[in-house]
Formats: C-alpha cells, structure tokens, sequence
C-alpha cells in the first residue's frame, strides 16, 4: 500500500466527509442524511485532520479547542478498509499538536465497539464524564 499523507489546511467537501463517515462505520452516528447539520460540523469545528492515500480520503479527525486548556476530538473516522494501520492513532497525535498537547487534555467520548481501542493506543479512561444529549 503506499503512504498515507496527513494534512491539517486540506478543505474536504460535504460529500467526501459523509462518504468517508459511510466507509468508516460512524454514519451511524452523525447526521449525514443532513448536509445542513454536516456542513456546520465542518465550518466550526477548529481542527480537521485528514488522511489521504493518493487521492481518496481515508480518515478525518475533527475537533474543538481553545488552544489553551481542553480539547474536543469529536470525530475520528477511518474508512474500514483502512484501519489497523495506525492511521487513527497518527491523526489523535496530529490533533492533539495542533491544540497545543502542552497545554491541551485531549477528550474524546468513545463509541461502544470503539472503546477498546483507545486505551491500546495509550488513552487514559475517565469514569467521571457526563453529558446531556441533544434533543434532536
């Protein structure tokens, strides 16, 4: 296979990141029957990481942060045909240097299937988190 590049300023379109969302299994889970909701998702998220082998995106890890204290790492996709290749781990790095990881916790809430993974790659589980969910 050849390499995966890694941007931090590639723009993807609305379509790429639904059609990667589909490939990588978190459609389930994010709205991408709404290209209102998903192009919101893109504009105001303040870090997107994407990892591309030649021309087709194979993984996007977007997040909010304030740059000084916490960030949000609220989606991390990786086309299935893709993973267990390091490319989820790489982009949490790139994420997380680009928030400011000496000053920045990195957060993320684990899907269920997921949740086995993350402590694999060095990620600490916080018991104490609470949320409440979105009404819609």
């Amino acid at each position: 296979m050849d390499q995966i590049s890694y941007y931090s300023d590639r723009a993807i379109s609305i379509e790429q990141f639904i059609d990667l969302l589909q490939r990588s299994t978190l459609a389930e889970r994010r709205p991408v029957n709404d290209k209102v909701k998903i192009e919101k998702m893109l504009t105001h998220g303040n870090i997107l990481i994407t990892a591309w082998h030649n021309e087709l995106l194979v993984g996007v890890s977007r997040a909010l942060t304030d740059f000084s204290f916490c960030c949000y790492l609220s989606d991390l996709a990786v086309d299935q045909a893709y993973q267990h290749k390091g490319i989820g781990k790489e982009m949490i790095r790139l994420t997380h240097k680009a928030a400011g990881e000496n000053d920045t916790t990195l957060i993320l809430l684990a899907a269920p299937l997921a949740a086995g993974y993350y402590p694999k790659i060095g990620m600490d589980r916080f018991t104490d988190c609470f949320i409440i969910k979105r009404k819609n």
